[in-house]
């Protein structure tokens, strides 16, 4: 009795499911991720040692962009953010346990994200710094490869569902992305307030014949201009190339001898650099403490 009832108990058990086959690696986006992590691993020790890029040559631009604001976000290089970016792209084609279509979608989610903003960088550097970085595109073109791979050799369930919801709900995030990091790098957030002190700093700086000589490109002059908020209309601002990068300098910045922007002359003495008011104050005897009461 005893033993039927443990054949029957043996017979009832359910069968365990049949294991999934472990998906193969994407070797092709892997091959593209580790062809990313050098790139931007390069840019990366670039700009940690301050070295000029192999691929920089002169008149390119690359200079400008990796001394400007734009080359940096939360004070790391932006080229290790994009080292991050193909490291977990590199992971994810390496998973083996996750099925076909989940592996595609994670890894069309992080090339969506890397390709978008990559192509507003580039944008950026050609509007605003009238530049462009050689690495920088050479990343690019690897994340345009990347998409396209995926788009073309996507499993054929994929995306898993209807192609306009799924590039609605990808969209969005990504856009709002990229929209916050504009506002952060663009320095809106940092735009000092309206001040009766920066203002009066500013119309003494012209009175005293300080000049402040800067570049429409320039992005380390524009937060020279911040600091002064709306009062930077009345600063002593001489544009040294209305035209953009590559044109020559009006004649009077040529004549000054102006190679680095922004330069103030104050008392025939050159500093180059974004200044502080309290600086200029200073070098030009204002009195800072005492101007707009407690402004």
């Amino acid at each position: 009795m005893s033993r039927k009832k443990k054949r029957t108990a043996h017979r009832d058990r359910p069968a365990t499911p049949a294991m999934r086959p472990a998906t193969p690696p994407d070797r092709v986006m892997l091959a593209l991720a580790m062809l990313g992590l050098l790139i931007t691993g390069y840019l990366t020790w670039t700009a940690g040692s301050g070295s000029a890029s192999a691929f920089c040559t002169a008149g390119r631009g690359c200079e400008a962009i990796q001394r400007s604001g734009w080359s940096t976000l939360l004070g790391l290089p932006m080229a290790l953010w994009g080292f991050g970016l193909y490291a977990v792209v590199a992971l994810v084609s390496l998973a083996r346990k996750a099925s076909p279509l989940l592996r595609w979608q994670r890894q069309w989610r992080l090339v969506l994200l890397g390709l978008a903003i990559s192509l507003y960088l580039t944008a950026v550097g050609k509007l605003v710094l009238d530049a462009f970085c050689v690495g920088c595109l050479a990343s690019l073109a690897v994340l345009v490869a990347m998409f396209v791979w995926l788009t073309v050799r996507r499993p054929a369930s994929a995306p898993g569902q209807a192609w306009g919801r799924w590039w609605a709900v990808q969209a969005v995030p990504v856009l709002l992305i990229v929209a916050v990091l504009h506002v952060h790098q663009s320095g809106l957030l940092h735009q000092r307030p309206e001040s009766r002190r920066a203002a009066a700093l500013a119309q003494h700086l012209t009175d005293y014949g300080a000049k402040f000589y800067g570049a429409s490109w320039c992005v380390e002059c524009s937060r020279q201009k911040r600091h002064f908020g709306h009062a930077a209309e009345q600063l002593p601002y001489i544009e040294c190339s209305p035209g953009g990068r590559n044109t020559p300098m009006t004649s009077a910045c040529a004549a000054a001898g102006i190679t680095v922007f922004p330069t103030w002359v104050i008392d025939g003495i050159e500093h180059n650099g974004v200044m502080e008011p309290q600086q200029l104050a200073v070098l030009t005897r204002f009195e800072w403490d005492k101007a707009g009461g407690k402004d």
